[in-house]
């Protein structure tokens, strides 16, 4: 454990140090996400012409929407990397407390989309895409889970 949480603290560090080129990369890692991401909701959705010239733009406004969440949630992981090594219990509360904040933003924000896809969708259609959302965010929460130490 304390090999991880010292290649995590390394990664961070040279964020820190080497901001834009950190920055750079995590922003293709992302952008290569956010493609191989369209393309399983595409291939899940399967969707009709009619459907898909509805269900895409709103798609995008809501991706573009989880992406400053997600942003929120990475700031927070930078934040707990640098503060890992010496974390007072205080600010073990105050992180967990933010990452509580972003996942009541997350709800309201899918319950905004939830309904707006439900006026333009069939409910199966809906459903099925905030099943294919969760398989996805689940995914990627485990694999997160795995590089983030727990707190000692």
């Amino acid at each position: 454990m304390k090999k991880n949480v010292l290649c995590l603290s390394l990664v961070f560090i040279s964020g820190i140090i080497l901001a834009q080129t950190t920055n750079d990369f995590i922003e293709v890692q992302r952008t290569a996400l956010k493609t191989e991401k369209k393309a399983a909701v595409a291939d899940a959705m399967q969707l009709s012409e009619a459907e898909s010239t509805v269900f895409w733009p709103l798609y995008n406004e809501y991706n573009g929407k989880l992406y400053k969440l997600d942003t929120k949630l990475y700031e927070l992981v930078l934040e707990y990397a640098k503060n890992f090594e010496n974390l007072t219990d205080e600010k073990a509360i105050e992180l967990w407390s933010e990452n509580m904040a972003i996942e009541k933003e997350l709800l309201k924000l899918k319950t905004t989309y939830f309904k707006k896809f439900k006026k333009v969708l069939s409910g199966k259609t809906v459903a099925r895409y905030f099943q294919t959302e969760n398989k996805i965010e689940a995914l990627i929460n485990a694999q997160i889970a795995l590089e983030i130490p727990l707190i000692e």
